[in-house]
């Protein structure tokens, strides 16, 4: 996958992203910082794009 590739996130991922992108420009931050930002965000609440197997560890 391409870095900026954004397909492995599942539609609420990107509602939030597109949520918290759109909090950080009303504090005035740039539309690019605020993306990146928003991306780090949601990254770190939930460790990336789309998880598969059956959630069991072994």
């Amino acid at each position: 996958m391409p870095q900026g590739d954004k397909s492995a996130y599942t539609d609420k991922q990107k509602r939030q992203a597109e949520h918290i992108e759109e909090s950080y420009e009303k504090c005035g931050l740039s539309e690019e910082e605020a993306e990146k930002r928003a991306w780090a965000t949601v990254n770190k609440q939930d460790g990336g794009g789309k998880k598969s197997g059956s959630g069991r560890k072994k």
